[in-house]
């Protein structure tokens, strides 16, 4: 999106750089994902947005979707692969090819709606992944794990009312997309923290009225939104959680899924842009996911 967008190639690299630093890139299973099929993201997106998307692709340069979001000649292929590896995450783990599965992609996917990009994002990435469990793999009930920064509203909007999708979003208060005030009005479990929060008071929120809320609900999959920028040392937000509060939510959400999906979870990276603190809370993400 430009070369001074917090959204940028090095979000990866750094991360598979710390992986390799840790010992740890070699003792994963590595897979390449196809690109999401049409029919996969018209589960989520309407087909004149889609349309509208590949239009508008430039052939050089860059086009600007809003005030955050650009767009350069290759950034739908990147988006189709994003998907496509949430739809190729849901997979192995359905089939038992692997326990859970984290989506190393950007762009990231959640505040992307039916028919509208922004924040970043072009196809909602964990959105896609819940539909293909439902249609393809016969789920009943998939909770998504939001604990990015921001709340993830495209999601929100996209399974309100579809009670076999249930959204459990931690988010600043104040901040986009609802910097002006407002509130999710979704069906799902929103917890909105103010500026200046720390990781006891998301440790008070995530593990009361979302842990009562997911045995009742008894999800059969965990998706996960991991975004890693409500960190202390990201300027993005004024959420002060550290290492140990991510290494705490990664074992909250395997929890989760330990007790009522039998183990299946599918993590996907959505924000996080203090690239030190991201390439170190992502890394022990996909550690503890691995057990190692």
């Amino acid at each position: 999106m430009g070369p001074e967008h917090p959204e940028s190639p090095r979000r990866l690299d750094v991360v598979t750089d710390m992986l390799m630093t840790l010992r740890v890139l070699d003792l994963l299973a590595h897979f390449e994902p196809p690109k999401a099929t049409r029919e996969q993201l018209l589960r989520v997106h309407d087909a004149g947005y889609l349309d509208d998307l590949e239009r508008i692709v430039p052939e050089y340069g860059y086009r600007q979707i809003d005030l955050d979001t650009l767009m350069n000649p290759k950034t739908l292929t990147a988006a189709c692969f994003a998907a496509g590896a949430a739809v190729m995450g849901v997979d192995l783990v359905m089939k038992g090819q692997v326990k859970n599965a984290f989506c190393h992609v950007r762009p990231p996917g959640h505040h992307a709606t039916a028919d509208r990009a922004m924040g970043f994002c072009f196809f909602n990435n964990v959105a896609v992944a819940a539909a293909h469990a439902v249609a393809e793999h016969g789920i009943r009930r998939v909770a998504i794990l939001d604990f990015d920064v921001h709340h993830g509203n495209g999601t929100e909007v996209i399974f309100d009312g579809d009670g076999r999708v249930r959204l459990f979003s931690l988010f600043e208060q104040g901040l986009f997309p609802l910097e002006r005030g407002e509130q999710p009005t979704g069906d799902g479990v929103f917890s909105g923290l103010p500026a200046g929060s720390d990781g006891a008071a998301v440790r008070a929120v995530v593990d009361g009225s979302w842990r009562a809320e997911l045995d009742e609900f008894r999800p059969e999959l965990v998706l996960v939104s991991a975004g890693f920028d409500a960190h202390v040392e990201d300027e993005m937000s004024g959420l002060r959680l550290t290492d140990a509060d991510y290494q705490w939510l990664t074992a909250f959400c395997l929890d989760a899924a330990g007790r009522h999906a039998g183990d299946r979870l599918v993590s996907m990276l959505e924000g996080g842009y203090d690239l030190p603190s991201l390439a170190r809370c992502t890394a022990q993400h996909v550690r503890d996911m691995a057990n190692l």
